[in-house]
Order: structure tokens, then C-alpha cells, then sequence
């Protein structure tokens, strides 16, 4: 959040269903749920998560300077404050269904004036923390409209390339104005909130990644932030044990075209079927795009790779004369369609195309283990695309693959892909002969990957497992050779990123 959110303890907690216990304050500094990245006036959000509860964090936000927290346990909120059974929180308890809360005092007689911070006491943090994104970004709309102006919100949301897209539209949209677009894939009911939040009275653009893994949850992102455009990528495989079908992820990614504002634009994409076929919830304009030749508003013709696998295209854009060469900093064919996405975005935003097209050929990606491509030493190539992985950006990046290792001797490191639901054994295998068809000598699996150690051995190619990626981390350095190239991709909760890390620190260029 910038500076410019300018609410009181009191207004958040009217904003958010809940009840200010505690000293009330203006909150001047950043909304936070990580404890150590409180500031001078800043709101810590406790949420209680897989690894730890936020609450017990309390005392070490209030350190760095926190003037007020949104707290559903007051008794988790004491202990975290380091607050005895006897002082001055008091028992509060939530009513049900209300989001409100009620405070007595402790039998001491203490009262809840004597809090070091202001508690604003709710139900649930997290819902908390989507309804004041959503009274933020409603608050910044109002005030820049009656100053004249216009912020305009866009996103995209898909099974592969989201985070690149974000990436690519943040700097097409950054030169032409303020702008705020999520670190990393803040791109849930937690991140995109915070996200919104960073904004203030200066933004102008504000650059959003929707995520979904399961119904639902993209229209509630959408409720916090509806979108002035919404771009619709690639409709894929991610998550599938949360959907149940690909019918199901397909419905589940259009609720971001139901999101749009009256008069919105879609931006579609027309090589996917089920994303061109999200036409008609459009309540807009529907732009769409293409890297496959075929008949689209955003095509690109006459693909060619250099010899870093980055590439260049003839870009036909509306508005322009007639197509324009662009070139792509980043690597992979697949960014394509991404960078397409990403000038659909900025187009529907209201940039000029001449502009677009000029941006596009040096935007990269910002964000860490995507695609990132690094001469270590010993004259390693390091292809780090680890972050996250289903089959379809396995197949992106396999076949990435050989363009970028030239002669080298390849390696390819695989770690389990998450949450696929039954396509799991037969996306593994086809992993596995993706692997030997990119040219692979070895592959080197992370966790549960038989099924694609199985399918390369039986393809001619050299196979290790490992456990974990500890495991990995320790023998990777003696199952490479100088010279070698080598693509780690995997799911983020396998770890795979910390081997990719491992080769920088011990590789260091």
C-alpha cells in the first residue's frame, strides 16, 4: 500500500465487518501479513496459515513500527503481544455470521485502552483483508474520477504464462504512468488484496494475476477488483484435481471475463478453443490474439528463433499501418502468445500501438525461476524455469529446450507436478518422453516421478530419482559436467527452485 489509503483503525474496521478494540490510529504505512515487513504505521493482517498462525507474530510487527492489526483470535492476539491472562486485551468473542465482534473486560478490571495497538477483531482476517482492498480500490476509483483522471485495472488469469503476461504488461504500462502489478504470483485471495493495497492517489495502472484453484475463486478476486480488461491465456491442466475436468478449469477462468466492468474488454485467446468461446460473457469489447496464424486481432506471423531462443515476430496489432517486426527479450516461443496477451492488455488500456510494439521488443521477465537463462561457471547453462509446472509448461519448456543448449549435453531436472488429479501418472510419462524428445542424455527426478523416469529410460535416456529436493541438492553437482545445460522445472512446493538456486551459489557466473 502506498501512502495514500489515509483510513483510521476505526473506518478499517466499519469497512470490514469488525470491531476496533485498543487505541484508535491513522494508518500511514503499508498493509502487511508478513510481521517483518511492518513499517512505521503500518496494519498487520494475521492470518493463520499452514506453517504459522500470524497472530503469535504481534509483538515483532508491533516492533518495526505496526499501529494496528485485524485479528480473529483475541486470546492468540494476547499471547502474541506477550499479554498475560490478566491484562489488557480482555475476552472477546465473534458473533457468528455477523463478522462483528463483542469485548468484555478481564476479571482484573483492566481495560482495552491499555493495548499497545489497535485490534481490529473479526471473523475471518482474510475476507477482512479482500473487503478493504475492495473499499481501497473503490475509494482511488472515486477520487480519481472526480479529479479528471481514470485508474484503470486489468488482469489475466490462465493455467500457464500468467506471471509472464503481468510482467510484460507492467512494463508496457509503467512508462506511460504510474503503475502497480504483483511481486512475484501474488495471485490468490491473499496476494492480489495486498496487491491493490499498494496502490494510492498516484497510480494509474493497476496491473493484476488471478489464480484459481478450484470454482469461485477468481469472481471472488474479481468482487475485490473489478477489471477495466481481463486477458484469458492458455486453458490448460494446472490444478486439475481442484476442477475435475478441463470443462471445469475453463469455467472456472471465465469468471474473470464475468468480472469485467460494463464496457470492459476481454482479450481472448484464439489458438484455445474454450478461452475464444468466452466471447460471448464479454460485456464489451473482445480483442483476440494468436501466435498460430490463426484469424485474430493481435497476430503474430513469420516466427523465427535466434540462437538464445528468443523470438522474433511479424506483430499485427489494430492501430498500426501494417505489421511491425518485434523481437522478444525473453526466451521460448511460448512467450508468443504471452507477449500478445500482454499488448492486448496495454491496447485495452488505452496505450497507442506504435508505442506497444516498441515496448514489447524490451520488456522482460521480472519475476525469479521463469525461464531465466544463466551462463554459470564452468560454462554451465542454467535454463531455471522452476517455479511452477504442469504439462503444458513442461511442454513450453522442453521444447525450449534444444534451441537453447545448442550442442550441449542436456539435463533435465523434473520435479513432481501437483494437484493434477487423475491425468497425473499419464502427465508424468508424457514428461518423460517430452524429456527424450528435447534431446535429454539424462533425467533427474524430484520426488514422486516414476512414471517419467520410466517413460525416458524406456526412450534411451539416462534416469536418477531422488526422494526430495534436499536429497537432489546434495549429488546434483556430481551428476553434471561442464558444459552442461541444464532446465529445472517443477511444481513450487517440490522445492525445485532451491536446486536451481544451489547451481547459481556454487556456479556463481
Amino acid at each position: 500500500m502506498g501512502a495514500g489509503m489515509n483510513l483510521t483503525l476505526s473506518q478499517i474496521a466499519a469497512a470490514v465487518g469488525g470491531r476496533l478494540i485498543g487505541p484508535d490510529a491513522p494508518v500511514t504505512g503499508p498493509v502487511v501479513t508478513d510481521s517483518r515487513q511492518a513499517a512505521e504505521g503500518s496494519l498487520f493482517v494475521a492470518v493463520h496459515g499452514e506453517r504459522t498462525d500470524g497472530h503469535a507474530h504481534l509483538g515483532s510487527a508491533l516492533s518495526l513500527g505496526a499501529v494496528g492489526a485485524i485479528v480473529s483470535d483475541p486470546g492468540a492476539a494476547r499471547a502474541g503481544l506477550g499479554i498475560d491472562r490478566g491484562g489488557a486485551v480482555g475476552s472477546a468473542a465473534v458473533q457468528p455470521g455477523t463478522g462483528a465482534a463483542s469485548t468484555t473486560e478481564d476479571t482484573t478490571g483492566d481495560t482495552t485502552e491499555e493495548l499497545p495497538l489497535g485490534l481490529v477483531l473479526v471473523e475471518d482476517t482474510v475476507t477482512a483483508l479482500g473487503a478493504l482492498a475492495r473499499t481501497h480500490l473503490a475509494g482511488l476509483r472515486r477520487a480519481a474520477a472526480d479529479r479528471g483522471e481514470r485508474l484503470t485495472v486489468v488482469a489475466m488469469t490462465g493455467s500457464v504464462g500468467k506471471t509472464t503476461t503481468k510482467d510484460l504488461t507492467r512494463q508496457l504500462l509503467a512508462a506511460s504512468g504510474p503503475t502497480v502489478a504483483p511481486r512475484a504470483s501474488f495471485n490468490n485471495e491473499i496476494g492480489l488484496p495486498l496487491t491493490v493495497l499498494e496502490a494510492d492517489e498516484r497510480t494509474r495502472y493497476l496491473v493484476l494475476e488471478m489464480g484459481a484453484s478450484g470454482p469461485g475463486h477468481i469472481a471472488y478476486l474479481t468482487d475485490i477488483a473489478p477489471l477495466d480488461a481481463a486477458g484469458v491465456l492458455m486453458i490448460g491442466h494446472a490444478h486439475m484435481g481442484g476442477f475435475g475436468s478441463i470443462e471445469g478449469v475453463a469455467a472456472a477462468k471465465a469468471e474473470i471475463v464475468a468480472g469485467l466492468l460494463p464496457g470492459g474488454t476481454a482479450i481472448l485467446n484464439a489458438d484455445d478453443a474454450r478461452a475464444a468461446a468466452m466471447a460471448d460473457l464479454a460485456p464489451g469489447r473482445v480483442l483476440t490474439f494468436s501466435a498460430q496464424g490463426n484469424p485474430a486481432d493481435l497476430r503474430a506471423e513469420n516466427i523465427a528463433l535466434d540462437e538464445a531462443a528468443r523470438a522474433g515476430f511479424d506483430l499485427h496489432l489494430p492501430g498500426l499501418d501494417g505489421p511491425q517486426r518485434v523481437r522478444l527479450c525473453v526466451a521460448g516461443a511460448h512467450n508468443v502468445a504471452n507477449a500478445l496477451a500482454a499488448a492486448g492488455l496495454a491496447l485495452a488500456a488505452g496505450l497507442d500501438p506504435g508505442i506497444i510494439a516498441e515496448r514489447l521488443g524490451t520488456a522482460s521477465i521480472e519475476s525469479p525461476h521463469r525461464m531465466d537463462v544463466s551462463e554459470l561457471s564452468g560454462d554451465l547453462l542454467l535454463i531455471d524455469d522452476s517455479y511452477n509446472a504442469n504439462i503444458d509448461s513442461m511442454t513450453a519448456a522442453l521444447a525450449a529446450l534444444p534451441a537453447l543448449a545448442g550442442s550441449r549435453r542436456r539435463v533435465v531436472v523434473v520435479s513432481e507436478m501437483l494437484e493434477l488429479g487423475e491425468s497425473s501418472a499419464a502427465d508424468h510419462a508424457r514428461t518423460g518422453e517430452l524429456a527424450a524428445q528435447a534431446g535429454a542424455a539424462m533425467l533427474i527426478g524430484i520426488g514422486s516421478t516414476q512414471e517419467a523416469l520410466e517413460a525416458a529410460r524406456a526412450r534411451g535416456v539416462e534416469v536418477v530419482g531422488f526422494d526430495d529436493a534436499a536429497t537432489a541438492i546434495s549429488q546434483i553437482d556430481a551428476l553434471l559436467a561442464d558444459g552442461d545445460a541444464v532446465l529445472v522445472k517443477g511444481s513450487n512446493g517440490s522445492g525445485a527452485w532451491r536446486l536451481a538456486d544451489h547451481l547459481k551459489e556454487v556456479r556463481p557466473r
